[in-house]
């Protein structure tokens, strides 16, 4: 006999994500997520009856809605709109280029041993 499946619920980047699952650990893996999102407070089981509904429509299915919005859940969501500047504006702001201090480049000796320290830890995180 199945187990009963669940409503899980996280946010995701310009997302809200929704999957019905059998366990926080199925959703983990539906979602992709290499850490216990549910552990760390970002990920929750959800008894919203709309998040229900659209879930239990499309078992197994990761389903999306723009982030912070009540929009429905779907498999495929627009992005979140209204992103406009604090001032009002539509225009997004360049940030300034930054002024380089004379002295301030790397030499290529400096490069090679930051790039050898970066792979002796990658290599002891791996061991």
């Amino acid at each position: 006999m199945p187990r009963k499946l669940k409503a899980h619920q996280t946010s995701l980047g310009f997302y809200d994500l929704a999957v019905a699952a059998p366990s926080m650990k199925a959703a983990l893996e539906a979602w992709g997520a290499g850490s216990n999102l549910f552990h760390h407070g970002f990920a929750r089981e959800t008894d919203d009856p709309d998040v229900v509904a659209a879930t239990m429509a499309k078992p197994g299915l990761v389903l999306k809605r723009p982030a912070g919005s009540s929009a429905g859940f779907a498999e495929h969501a627009g992005l979140p709109t209204g992103l406009a500047d604090q001032d009002g504006g539509s225009k997004a702001r360049r940030p300034q280029a930054r002024k380089r201090r004379p002295g301030a480049e790397v030499s290529e000796e400096k490069t090679r041993k930051a790039a050898a320290e970066f792979e002796k830890e990658q290599r002891r995180r791996d061991a």
